[in-house]
């Protein structure tokens, strides 16, 4: 990997682009740093906070998640803007920045769209390794926007040969995300809006605001819901739900933003850590959904991997 970047010492500050974000954050390093990451949080050796959430403007909000371990403390900053679309703005503007752990000393920023896109799909990816008990030959990724191309991207990178399907609000913005992204992967097919094709894994990327995945839960199909992400979001129903174990990558995050989850009404009681499944291989007999909704301390996983490209 080459990263152009102007560096004269070790000690200077680093500002890395959206290009040399991606180029510093390789999808199989990621993934392993988050499930690193992941065992350390649960033992506590990461802290990470609830996130702060501050108005900006009249419509907008700037998110503030912070993290911290041994070797290494992270702040994200991202500022949600939703009335960019009508000036022809990107909605989500924002920067992680990483610092040396003991010195306080800053040592670079990335992009925070960036850093946020690649970790959820490492989340994602990890889950697959995690529930399945071999690497998938059809997935189905339902929604068209930000998320999915970086789902996309990590999918194509770990499983070149699985065949990707893609759903979206109409068979037109499948298709259309499908000509988009031809050049990422060979198998890459769309499907219409009621279809659920045969296949291993389902990742729900969407910002949905009621669940539209119904189907009963099924041994040997994960579902992976990452969309929903506030109370009043959700993707996954409450039917598919009931006949499936539930995991979570962030436990006591979830019980305040995990849409799905929340509008379900699930038993938490019965909600396992994704954690405690690295720990002790689950029983993958029995069907199981992964709730995804993030925390800093994936984020810290990031930096930590893009610490090691950039030299720092």
């Amino acid at each position: 990997m080459t990263l152009s970047l102007a560096q004269d010492s070790r000690d200077e500050f680093i500002v890395c682009d959206r290009a040399n974000t991606a180029a510093a954050l390789d999808f199989h390093a990621l993934v392993e740093g988050v499930r690193q990451a992941m065992l350390q949080y649960e033992n506590g050796e990461i802290i990470s906070p609830e996130r702060m959430v501050v108005l900006l403007g009249r419509d907008a909000v700037l998110l503030s998640m912070p993290a911290t371990a041994a070797d290494i403390a992270v702040h994200k900053l991202v500022n949600v803007c939703p009335g960019n679309q009508k000036l022809g703005l990107p909605t989500i503007h924002g920067q992680v920045t990483a610092y040396n752990a003991e010195t306080g000393n800053p040592l670079f920023t990335l992009d925070g769209p960036e850093v946020t896109g690649r970790r959820t799909a490492a989340v994602s990816i990890l889950g697959i390794r995690t529930f399945l008990a071999t690497a998938p030959v059809e997935i189905l990724i339902i929604g068209t926007g930000t998320q999915a191309h970086y789902h996309l991207q990590a999918l194509s990178t770990v499983y070149p040969e699985a065949r990707i399907w893609v759903r979206g609000v109409t068979f037109d913005d499948a298709q259309a995300f499908c000509i988009r992204n031809a050049e990422l992967h060979q198998k890459l097919s769309p499907c219409a809006p009621d279809v659920v094709p045969d296949v291993q894994v389902v990742i729900t990327v969407t910002t949905s605001k009621s669940a539209f995945y119904e189907e009963t839960a099924m041994a040997g199909r994960l579902i992976i819901g990452v969309g929903a992400f506030k109370p009043e979001m959700a993707e996954i129903s409450k039917h598919t739900l009931q006949g499936s174990q539930i995991f979570i990558d962030d436990l006591h995050g979830g019980k305040h933003e995990a849409g799905d989850l929340i509008q379900a009404d699930v038993d938490w009681t019965t909600v396992r850590s994704f954690t405690s499944a690295l720990q002790n291989t689950p029983d993958l007999s029995r069907p199981i959904v992964l709730k995804s909704v993030g925390t800093a301390a994936w984020d810290l996983a990031a930096c930590r991997i893009a610490r090691k490209a950039l030299n720092r």
